[in-house]
This record gives C-alpha cells, structure tokens and sequence, in this order.
C-alpha cells in the first residue's frame, strides 16, 4: 500500500484516484476548486464514467479515498504525488504548461521528504526535466537539501470507458531515471503487476512520447481509413469489406478503421497539434501527422 496524493481533479485526476485507492492505495485528491471537492466530499461525482460512482463510493467508505484543497497536508502524509491538471493546447498549438509548472513549483514549496513525483498529465517532451527544475528552484530558494524523483506515467484513458482501462491496461508506462523511484511506482500498480500486466520501463523522454506518438498513429488510422473510403466510392468499392479485410491482418489490426467524419473529442485534436509542434522544435518535423490534421 502507498500514500499518494493525486492533484486535479478533472477527468484523468478522479478516474486515477479512485481507482488508485481501488487497487488498496491510501489516496487523497487535491483540487484549488473548493466547489467541486464540497461536491465530491458530499457523494457527488462531477464527472460521468462507467462505473466512477461506485468506485468513488466504495473507496471514500473504506477511508482509502479523501478530497482536500490543501496540497501542503496531503504531501506531509505521502510518498507519490501525481501531477494530473489540465495541458490545454496554446494559440501555436503546444500544450500549455501553466498548471503543471503551477503545481511543481507549489510541491517544491511544500516538500518535507523524500516523494516521487508523477506526471500523469499529457505533456510534452522534456516536461519532466522541467518539472524537476521547478521543484527544484524552490527547494533552494527554501534553502532545502531534499531529494526527490521524477516520474512519467501517461495515461490511456478512452472516454466512456476509462474505469475498465484504468484497471484493465494494455501496458504500464514507466519513465524514470531512478531505481529507487521506480520500485515505488510497481508498489503503486502492484494490483497490476499481480494480474501480469505489462510494465514498459524507460527513460522519461520515450515515456513522454509515447503517449502522443499512440494518439498520433490512431489519429493517422481514422484519417487514412476515410481516404481509402473516399476511394471505395468512386471505384464501386465496398469500404466495410476493405477495412474488414485489412483488419484481420495481425500487423494491421481492425480498431479505428471506421470510416466516418474523422478524428475529434477532448485528445486526438489536441495531442496531434502539440506533437506536431514538437517534431518542429527538434527539427525533425512529422510530415504523416500534418498531412492528417490536415486533411482531418
């Protein structure tokens, strides 16, 4: 069992702490909105998922699960805080860091021990090194030697569903430099690793990446499966069949080949922007990408 503070909470933030403290975590979720966690202290769930009430519920009767507006507090009683607030796209199209930096400067303020601290959060390449910089600036205007690791830990939350994903994954992502901090974040997901879900264990850049290079690709998926219907169209083609048939092909596989209006909702528009920006940025621009946004 371990002590973990969960900031935000918004939809990634709630769905992971309460299912966090599902897995038998002692979690407290920490928001500056005093409405909402009046709210959540009262039973209701702001957010609707699939099964989240049931969870919250449970969790908050066990005392596993607590909501607080007091960030200082809840660190005092753990050893993992999640960063888990909002990365809204800037006018260039990245991913604004406002409340992320907010955040990790706050932590930096308010850190008495050694504590992992977790980007769950989408966030861009190199966002753990700044993170770690934050904490760090405020940690020595304190005039404070205490030490602490950064982790990356993206999540893969499909709306509707993000219960069952939450506790049912693909794979973990763990991105960290330390051994010490990545022996905790197995403690965290140790629910997990008992039903032998895959741990991906790298560095925090691939972590970072990962994230967006999946929506990028499923975005590329909903994106060439429309041009290949507006193929099907002209040439007598049945676009159902084509992309069953392509589906059945292991190294292909049938999900987001769905012809439709393309690609929308809360990330994919989002994270294939930011992406994009990125690719710029080193120089090594996403030509697959752009022409999908493109022609989304």
């Amino acid at each position: 069992m371990v002590n973990i503070t969960v900031v935000g909470t918004g939809y990634v933030g709630l769905v992971s702490g309460a299912c966090l403290a599902d897995f038998g975590n002692t979690v407290i979720c920490v928001d500056t909105d005093s409405s909402k966690i009046a709210r959540l202290k009262n039973g209701d769930v702001i957010i609707y998922e699939a099964g989240l009430d049931t969870v919250v519920e449970r969790n908050v009767k066990t005392g596993r699960l607590k909501f607080s507006t007091e960030l200082e507090p809840a660190l005092k009683q753990s050893s993992v805080v999640f960063i888990a607030v909002g990365t809204p796209p800037a006018d260039d199209g990245s991913a604004d860091l406002v409340y992320v930096e907010q955040v990790a400067r706050q932590i930096g303020r308010s850190l008495d021990k050694y504590t992992v601290v977790v980007d769950k959060s989408t966030v861009p390449v190199g966002t753990g090194r700044k993170v770690k910089q934050w904490i760090s600036e405020e940690l020595s205007m304190r005039g404070a030697d205490i030490a602490f690791d950064v982790v990356s830990n993206p999540e893969f939350l499909r709306e509707g569903t993000a219960v069952y994903d939450f506790t049912h994954p693909d794979r973990v992502v763990i991105g960290s430099e330390s051994e010490k901090a990545s022996r905790i974040m197995k403690d965290v997901y140790r629910a997990l690793f008992l039903n032998e879900t895959p741990y991906i264990e790298t560095d925090i850049e691939s972590a970072e990446l990962i994230k967006y290079a999946s929506n990028a690709f499923l975005a590329v998926k909903i994106s060439f499966i429309n041009e290949i219907a507006n193929l099907c169209e002209k040439a007598g083609a049945n676009v159902q069949h084509v992309a069953k048939g392509m589906g059945r092909d292991g190294r292909i596989g049938s999900k987001f080949l769905h012809p439709g209006p393309g690609f929308g909702g809360s990330c994919f528009p989002k994270d294939t922007k930011a992406i994009m920006v990125i690719g710029r940025e080193h120089g090594s621009p996403l030509s697959i990408v752009e022409t999908t946004t493109s022609g989304n």
